[in-house]
């Protein structure tokens, strides 16, 4: 898989490892430097021309170090700067001690002052290089103090990396952090960049290339992206004049009782937008009525049973099914997931939920590979998996990995931000998706999608990751307000994102 290098997401043991190879290539670790901290200046005056004063916050890693470079360039420029050091600035070494030495050599004796001693003022902008990405532990009291009386006096903040104090692995608050109006950080996003409640304490986030050749971050990265078309697009199904019905696939959607079938119907309809070429509902015989009454293109058949279920399986032809939106019937769930252990099978809702008392059956279930997809929210991924959810050292993506290794599932764990992540280790965070999108039976929109990829022979992976997209991106085109019933019926392949980004 090629995936361009603006999508990678570099969590801070693998930036480390970059920054390392770098070095021993050769490069210029102060020549690295200097250029992310012109970068970060330029940002500064860029957006911020008007500062009285551009108060520049150094801790005493190779964060400061950018700081001190951005505090000379901003002198530079003609800029009132003043430099806020914490740490014990002795035990700077390295590229960060040349940088420092530098700014000493331009600001004289009087280039420092001691964090403990900086008051925000009127038109003042911070330039936060505390702490980098690799941020494990909480923030020192000192540094906390300033952070609430930044944050009180709502002095605007340009983020160097990450805003000090935030997690780069886990996207979390360690305590306390600033929350940047700005970010500018180097090679390439980090996970705390794009997961909640990070993406909020970053603002707009600036990515600068300081010179780290691709070869370099291509052999020290893992397989974790920020979700985009480059992902998975190259694997979809292309319509062609020979195409039909049937080689885009029969998707079966199992409806619960006639009372709650909305459900059913709102993941068929997607389905059947979503490309799949032949889209049926499969149902108790007393809701077939309720279900021939409102449907048309979406065809109905009955099934009560399994006995009915095996019958229906027997063709090879119906391979892709989705079970959960509006099931209800919990102990008929786990007995048709048993009997579709091997087909290609979205798990939503209900299709989740049956297993919440008996998790290890679902997992003995899924030991053959086959395409699956399970799609949690919060309140599901905690009973489906307990223990990983408990687990606050692990991040958003650690927990959706671990789920989908110890399930044999990809899943799709839900929220603002959406985590898809394969069984092999795979991952990607979508960033894409609208707050409108949290409404009643937008879940079952998604699903419905997931079940049309998969019947288009789009490899699991890669079909969850490209549904979660194409959800949020008609979550945006339809703006505040949307109910399940306006997405259900914007609902379009890819193609039709593309062409409308071709005419624009």
């Amino acid at each position: 898989m090629t995936h361009s290098v603006q999508y990678r997401l570099v969590d801070p043991v693998a930036m480390s490892r970059i920054d390392a190879a770098a070095e021993a290539s050769g490069l210029s670790i102060i020549s690295l430097m200097e250029r992310a901290g012109q970068a970060v200046a330029a940002c500064a005056l860029r957006h911020y021309p008007e500062a009285r004063r551009y108060a520049v916050l150094c801790g005493a890693g190779n964060n400061g170090g950018d700081g001190f470079v951005a505090a000379r360039a901003l002198r530079d420029a003609g800029a009132d700067v003043a430099v806020f050091v914490f740490g014990d600035m002795v035990k700077l070494k390295g590229a960060a001690q040349q940088a420092h030495e530098a700014w000493i050599e331009v600001s004289g004796d009087i280039g420092n002052q001691s964090l403990a001693a900086f008051t925000p003022r009127d038109g003042d902008v911070i330039i936060d290089g505390i702490f980098g990405a690799g941020l494990s532990r909480d923030v020192p009291p000192e540094v906390a103090a300033v952070i609430r009386a930044v944050g009180h006096a709502g002095t605007p903040v340009v983020a160097i990396d990450l805003p000090s104090g935030l997690c780069g692995r886990r996207g979390v608050a360690l305590g306390s952090a600033f929350k940047a109006a700005r970010t500018v950080t180097f090679v390439a996003k980090k996970p705390g960049h794009v997961l909640m409640p990070g993406r909020e304490f970053c603002g707009a986030l600036e990515v600068f290339d300081i010179g780290i050749p691709r070869r370099i971050v291509e052999a020290n990265v893992g397989a974790l992206w920020e979700n985009s078309p480059d992902l998975w697009k190259s694997y979809l199904v292309h319509d062609d004049v020979e195409t039909h019905k049937f080689k885009r696939g029969h998707l079966t959607v199992f409806a619960g009782p006639s009372h709650s079938t909305g459900a059913a119907r709102m993941t068929a309809m997607s389905g059947l937008r979503a490309g799949a070429g032949i889209v049926t509902i499969a149902a108790p015989e007393e809701a077939i009525p309720v279900l021939s009454a409102t449907l048309t293109a979406v065809m109905v058949t009955p099934i009560d049973d399994r006995d009915a279920l095996g019958d229906w399986a027997e063709d090879e032809r119906h391979g892709t099914y989705v079970l959960g939106p509006g099931f209800g019937d919990l102990e008929k769930a786990r007995a048709f997931v048993a009997l579709l252990k091997d087909r290609a099978l979205v798990l939503d809702a209900d299709g989740i939920t049956a297993f919440k008392d008996d998790t290890l059956k679902l997992f003995s279930l899924f030991t053959e590979d086959a395409p699956r997809i399970m799609t949690p929210h919060e309140g599901e991924f905690a009973r489906l998996f307990p223990d990983v959810h408990a687990d606050d050292t692990l991040s958003k993506i650690e927990k959706a990995q671990a789920a989908a290794k110890c399930s044999n599932a990809v899943i799709i764990y839900k929220g603002a931000d959406t985590v898809i992540a394969a069984p092999d280790g795979r991952a990607g965070v979508n960033t894409n998706a609208p707050s409108s999108l949290a409404t009643a039976g937008s879940g079952d929109v998604l699903a419905g999608i997931c079940g049309a990829l998969l019947a288009q022979q789009v490899p699991a992976f890669e079909a969850a990751a490209a549904a979660v997209w194409l959800h949020g991106e008609m979550g945006r085109s339809l703006g505040p307000g949307l109910i399940a019933e306006d997405l259900a019926s914007a609902v379009r392949p890819f193609e039709a994102f593309e062409a409308r980004a071709r005419t624009g």
